[in-house]
Order: structure tokens, then sequence, then C-alpha cells
């Protein structure tokens, strides 16, 4: 790669991306409070790492909200790999109290692609149960599905970390974290972790909110469902900001890291770096990036919505890449993804997101882009 050194952009990039590096700063020169890191892998090799703008440097770390996700999914693949978890299992072979209230059929598959129906417990759990590793999951556990799961789906914004770290507890004796950091993070070197550590809080750069255009006047229509996932009694928690919440690093929505760190961590899984086997089989690839539900999400009221195992896949109102892409956004534009048929693993982190929120469209772009220039 070689070094990028403009007025506006940072980094090091591929020479065959120039098109690419023209596009980023003129991102920047277009908009001068806009901050991001953009990286990504090709086939494990590192083809571009960039950042501008006033809010992020190089090292910086943020949340990134539900790019978070990500970390679940392939510790889950990880365990698929390994033959410690089936994902056509029941999820009551392996977490017994999980069985009540009608949730005995309930498979692996379904309770990670968002199909169990508890995108929030009976009665509401509070933060203070969300941000513990077996508070909120014995509550859902005893609770009912919203609806007979398997019939619908609907986005576990935040109960399914809970739920999929509860799940690798009773598969492992490990909490996903404990799991995610021995067995995935550190053994390849991933700048991204579940809970900041001690000694990085110098690099943690806040999540800005982001500004509605004054034209606009549309209202989200959540629905019923949805009304009632978001009510969370209690002491109100900023996932992204409040030290409580990125301390203790929430799998669904508040690990902290880096672009660069992100991008890896799907290299690692997919294609390998530096080197090195990826550490996860192509059969087992298949099987996590599968989507497993397509249609209008029961909690959110959007169309076109599609999950494979705990990711998000592709679609046409968010295309990141071929068919068998997968990854995740955030709500306030981050996205990290991959795509396993053009090698492409790529990450963006934003300190200030566009409006309306979710992934970014000049991230999603990006990553569609990259694949076409690149040869697979």
């Amino acid at each position: 790669m070689k070094d990028l050194a403009t007025e506006r952009l940072r980094g090091r990039a591929d020479e065959r991306l120039d098109e690419i590096v023209a596009r980023i700063d003129g991102y920047l020169a277009a908009d001068p409070d806009l901050s991001f890191q953009v990286a990504a892998f090709h086939d494990g090799v590192a083809v571009l790492d960039a950042w501008g703008g006033p809010h992020l440097s190089e090292e910086s770390v943020m949340v990134p909200y539900s790019v978070t996700k990500n970390t679940i999914g392939l510790s889950v693949g990880l365990l698929v790999e390994r033959g410690e978890l089936d994902l056509d299992e029941r999820v009551a072979h392996y977490w017994p109290e999980f069985a009540a209230k009608g949730k005995g059929a309930v498979t692996v598959r379904q309770l990670l692609s968002h199909q169990a129906g508890i995108p929030q417990a009976t009665p509401p759990l509070t933060w203070e149960e969300l941000l513990d590793h077996h508070a909120a999951a014995e509550r859902l556990a005893a609770s009912p599905p919203f609806w007979h799961p398997g019939s619908a789906f609907g986005y576990h914004a935040v109960t399914i970390g809970n739920l999929g770290d509860e799940l690798v507890f009773r598969v492992t004796g490990r909490t996903l974290h404990e799991y995610y950091e021995q067995e995935i993070r550190a053994p390849h070197g991933i700048d991204f972790f579940l809970g900041l550590p001690s000694g990085h809080e110098e690099r943690r750069v806040p999540v800005l909110p982001m500004i509605r255009p004054v034209a606009d006047t549309t209202t989200m229509q959540p629905t019923a469902i949805g009304l009632h996932t978001w009510v969370t009694p209690g002491p109100q928690v900023d996932l992204a900001n409040d030290e409580a919440s990125w301390r203790y690093g929430h799998p669904a929505g508040s690990g902290t890291g880096t672009a660069r760190g992100l991008a890896r961590l799907f290299a690692a899984a997919v294609t390998g770096v530096d080197g090195s086997a990826p550490f996860l089989s192509p059969d087992t690839v298949w099987q996590i990036g599968q989507q497993q539900v397509h249609g209008t999400d029961e909690v959110l009221g959007l169309p076109d919505r599609a999950h494979a195992i705990v990711f998000q896949k592709s679609t046409s109102t968010v295309s990141f890449g071929g068919p068998r892409a997968f990854g995740h956004d955030g709500a306030m534009g981050a996205l990290a993804c991959v795509d396993p048929d053009t090698g492409i693993a790529f990450a963006w982190t934003i300190a200030r997101g566009a409006w309306p929120g979710g992934a970014d469209p000049r991230a999603a772009a990006l990553a569609v882009e990259l694949g076409r220039i690149l040869p697979a």
C-alpha cells in the first residue's frame, strides 16, 4: 500500500484504489465535520486503512452500536466449526430453563436469527439487568414469546446479546466476552473489544448525535411489539457513551474498537490474515452467512429486512455486497461486513452518522465497489 497525504485524508491504500481514495477525500471536502475510519482487507491482505476529520484519529476507538453483533455471530461460528454447537438443536438442549412458556422447540438457528419472539422480557428488562452476564438471560428464558417462535422475525436489538452470551456460557462455561477475548480477539490481534480494557481509555472518542435536516418531517411508526421492546424501566443508559456500557461491552451494541480492528476480525474469520488460515472453514462460513429470514420485521415494522445467523444480509434497501455477503450495521452509521465471494472484509466507523441512521450509504457503496475493483 502507498501512504496517503492529502490535505484531509491520512492512511494507506492499494494503488488500484485511487478512485476510491479520491471519493473518500471528496466526502471530507464536502463536510468539514465528517470524521471516519475506513479499512478493508482483500484475501487477507490490507488494501485500505484511512481516516479523516476532526473527531477521529488513526488510533481512536469508539462504539459502533450494533456492528458489535458481529462478535456474537463469529463466536457462534467458531463453536459450530468445532462441533460444540448445532444450529438445528433445540436451545433447551444446552439451556434447559429456556424451554419455559412454550419455547421448548425453539432451535439455536431460530434464536440467533431473531425468530424466537423475545426482543424484550415480560415485564421489561432494566439496563442493570441487560448489562449483566446472566440476569437478563434468566428473565428472557422465563418470558413468553411475543409471537409463535418461527412464525415471524423481529429485531432483538439488545436481547440477542444477552441470549447469545448465555448460550455460549451454557456450551463452554465461559461468557461470550471471555470466549471472544480468548479464542478470537487476542489470538488474532484484533483491535475491537467487548469491554474496553484499562489503559485504552485515552483512545476512546464519543459517538456524536446525528443532526436531523430541517426539511425532514418523517416520523417512525413502530409496531406495537416495537413500542414495548424499547420500554426500559429505571435509569437509562447511553449504549455508546456511558461508561457502564462501554466498560461492560454489551455484545449487541457496545463493543469498542477501530475500523481496522473490525475489518481484521472478518478477514481472520473468512480469508485469514498475515498468511494464516481463516479460523472458520468455508462450510461454516456458508452456514452462519446463509439467509434465514427475509421480509417485514415485526419489531421495526420495516420491509426488506434479512438476517443470517445473527448477521444482517445485503438487501436492495441496504446493499453492501453480493448474495453471500454478511455483516452488520450500527444505528449511528457504522458498518462491518465480509463477502466470501470477493474476499473483501470491510469496516467503517463514523463519529457523527448521517440522518436517519443505519448503515451510512457511503460505506455500503464502498464495500460493493471494492469487490468490483479487486479481482476475486
